[in-house]
């Protein structure tokens, strides 16, 4: 079993971080800030099946594409069998960069991040699931919701919410390039 560590990956020179180093960079933000309490953290693949239609409540405040934070990613959020699945759909890079890769060498396009997403009983309006870490191929507990329309709130933690951030995703309605590459300014 893998333990998580509070390191952050190397820069690369001239790449933008992109939405998979923003998210890895969130939870190993909670992680520096409780040194010594690093949990065992469930091992995942990085790809996962394309998302699928299937009997879950439908919840179109979440459903759709969603501009990170940073806005160096892009991702959409369907239903994925009996959950709701994020998967990378745009990513930041330059013209002249090879596309990012995942841990397993594969091409960070098309990478399912948010798995397994359900309503929660106890707060309505919120789903819960798994936040994955493609570097390490680790997952983390996370809530996403809708405060108002166009914003989704995307919170990954350890064990419980307190120990997490909070990023504000916006609605995205532009085009997506060849191999997944976003648009100088989205």
């Amino acid at each position: 079993m893998k333990y998580v560590t509070a390191d952050l990956p190397p820069e690369t020179p001239g790449r933008s971080l992109s939405a998979i180093t923003v998210g890895k960079a969130a939870v190993r933000l909670i992680l520096a800030a409780f040194v010594g309490f690093a949990a065992p953290a469930v091992t995942a693949s990085v790809h996962a099946a394309e998302p699928s239609s299937a009997a879950i409540p439908q919840d179109a405040s979440i459903m759709g594409m969603w501009l990170s934070e940073k806005h160096d990613g892009i991702f959409r959020i369907a239903p994925c069998g009996d959950s709701v699945c994020g998967t990378l759909i745009g990513l930041s890079y330059g013209p002249k960069e090879p596309m990012p890769r995942a841990k397993d060498g594969r091409a960070e396009c098309n990478l399912v991040m948010l798995t397994g997403f359900r309503p929660m009983e106890d707060d309505p309006g919120r789903w819960e699931g798994k936040i994955l870490d493609p570097d390490a191929g680790n997952l983390y507990h996370a809530q996403i919701w809708s405060p108002k329309p166009d914003i989704l709130k995307l919170r990954g933690y350890i064990l419980v919410p307190v120990f997490g951030e909070t990023q504000t995703w916006s609605r995205y309605h532009g085009t997506i390039g060849p191999e997944c590459r976003m648009p100088a300014n989205p």
